[in-house]
This record gives C-alpha cells, structure tokens and sequence, in this order.
C-alpha cells in the first residue's frame, strides 16, 4: 500500500464504529469512513474533544455538528498551502491520502531535467495541481465545478504560486479532452482523479463503471512523443488495483513502453499503527 506519512498538519487520530478521528490542523474533526467496519475501545482524550462532527443519515447524505470550527482555515503539506472549510457530504476539500502520489510525480517532474506540462482532470481543488506546478511543472487544471477550479486557485495563491504556469479549465473533463485532440495539443504527464458518479455544467452524466476505460483510451491520444507519467485515481470500491493496471497496460505500455504499478492508497492510523485504505491508485511511468 503507498502510505501518506510525511504530513505532519493532519493525522488519522482513531478510528472505530464507521467513523475516523481527524486532526487538521489543530482542529478535530470526527468523520464517517466506510472502510472503518470495526468498533474498538476510545481511549485517545481526542475523541471528547471534537470541534466538529459530520453525522451521516440513514437516508444517505448527513450534516455537521459543529462545536468550535473557523469558516475556513489552513494546512502545510512540505512547502504547499491548502484552505480547508467543512461543506456538504463531509468533505472539507482535500484528501490528504494523495500526498503519497504527489511525492510520486513531483520527483519525477524534478528528475526529468525538462519542460514538463501536466493535464490534471477531475482537479477538484487543486491539491495535486500545486504539487505538480512547485515542483515544476506546466498544468492544465480541468473541472467542471467553477467554484472547485476558484478555491483551487486560492489553494495556489497561498502556496506562492500565483505567477506559475497554471492555465485553469472549467468544463466538462471528456469534451475539453477531445476538443484538446483535435487541436493537436499534447502533454507529457495526465492525472485524473474521476469521481463514482458525477454530472457535468451541461448535465452530462459520469458512470465511472462505464466510463473509465474510453476515457484512458481517449486521454492516451494527448501523450507527447516523450511522456513521463499517467496517474489514476480511483475512490470506487469496485475498481480495483489489478483493475486499473489492466485498463493503463492496454491502453498506455502498449504504445509507450515504461511499465505500471498499482495499489491502494492509505493513510497511517496513529493509535492503532494501521493503514487506513483510502482507495486505489495506477501509476504509470516510462522507463
């Protein structure tokens, strides 16, 4: 499993019956997991000392508790600066699980010894869109969510990089890439991080299932002549690792060489030592 243990703002505090203790920060916020299948002792004080709770309905969905949160407040990863704030269905706009590929492909970005440009699909809020650009890069950040694409540009003002080379898309993943073919453009690293399910500005409709493997055939059309990397991340329960190097192996080291690895993603639980699995990631890179 790649671990994300390099972070020294957040942690995995505990987890028991559905949920996962959290420090963010100096905050603590209480979540559900639905890995987190077990029920064991609360000892850690943490646990009475929540200044937020996420409470998930049986109706699906759920709404936050809160005791003692800002609106918003900020978090370091190495020498990247992210705003967080708690909004709908639990999320507070980083999953700190992808530390672990953006170590991944910023050595690589920085080992090339040349112009790298990255396209980052479903870039959400831009964790791996700063990460990518501190460590050199050229990035295309594409979502279709405006307010995603202005809190991304935040996340990038606060890491200084304001004045880096960021060109940022909101639209549709699938129609920016094949309107990108057809004008030719290439890019030397993909990442794409697509959701279970999702819609576009339009409505389009995203089934990952059905989706995911046209998908990577179509972005394969955009690799340079020389590429680095192509990451994809999955948060879906029924894709797993050997899916993902399957689909990249058909569609990416047939044409391009290099080889690929896949694996879960997870994140260090400090009371008990476990990994907490966060989904799954397929890496490829060139040789």
């Amino acid at each position: 499993m790649w671990t994300a243990d390099n972070w020294k703002d957040y942690e995995v505090i505990d987890t028991s019956g559905g949920e996962k203790l959290e420090r963010w920060g100096k905050y603590i916020l209480l979540r559900p997991d639905p890995q987190v299948l077990w029920n064991t002792e609360k000892r850690n004080r943490a646990w009475k000392k929540l200044n937020a709770h996420y409470h998930r309905s049986a109706k699906g969905g759920g709404n936050w508790e809160f005791f003692d949160l800002p609106e918003q407040w900020s978090i370091n990863y190495k020498d990247l600066t992210f705003n967080l704030k708690p909004f709908s269905f639990k999320h507070t706009g980083l999953f700190p699980e992808q530390a672990a590929n953006w170590d991944w492909f910023s050595k690589l970005i920085k080992d090339a010894n040349r112009p790298i440009k990255v396209l980052n699909l479903f870039a959400y809020t831009g964790g791996a869109t700063c990460a990518a650009a501190k460590a050199g890069a050229a990035v295309t950040h594409v979502d279709a969510s405006k307010g995603m694409v202005t809190w991304a540009k935040e996340n990038a003002a606060s890491s200084g990089l304001s004045d880096a080379p960021i060109r940022w898309i909101v639209d549709d993943c699938v129609k920016f890439v094949e309107r990108e073919i057809r004008r030719g453009n290439h890019y030397d690293a993909i990442i794409m991080d697509p959701p279970s399910y999702g819609r576009g500005p339009k409505g389009e409709i995203w089934k990952i299932e059905e989706k995911i493997h046209p998908f990577i055939t179509l972005c394969e059309q955009l690799l340079s002549d020389n590429p680095l990397f192509f990451l994809v991340n999955s948060y879906t329960t029924g894709l797993a690792p050997a899916v993902l190097t399957y689909m990249i192996s058909t569609e990416i080291v047939k044409k391009h060489g290099g080889f690929v690895a896949s694996d879960e993603v997870g994140l260090p639980v400090t009371e008990s030592g476990l990994i907490l699995p966060c989904g799954a990631a397929g890496r490829w890179q060139a040789k």
